[in-house]
């Protein structure tokens, strides 16, 4: 029985991740920048503040 609970409790993790990401915008595309402007600068990884200088301000 303690099995199949983690079992389930893995199958949950795994979806709920597989939901977020596919409801994450496109990096670059004029949601992912909006979304981005909206959340406080510390809080961007060194990867986000890269992309976002070259997909939102250089374009």
């Amino acid at each position: 029985m303690q099995k199949s609970i983690r079992l389930l409790l893995v199958g949950c993790a795994v979806a709920f991740t597989l939901f977020a990401i596919a409801c994450s915008p496109e990096v670059g595309s004029k949601a992912w920048c909006e979304k981005l402007a909206e959340t406080p600068k510390g809080d961007w990884s060194a990867n986000e503040a890269a992309d976002y200088a070259k997909h939102c301000l250089f374009e």
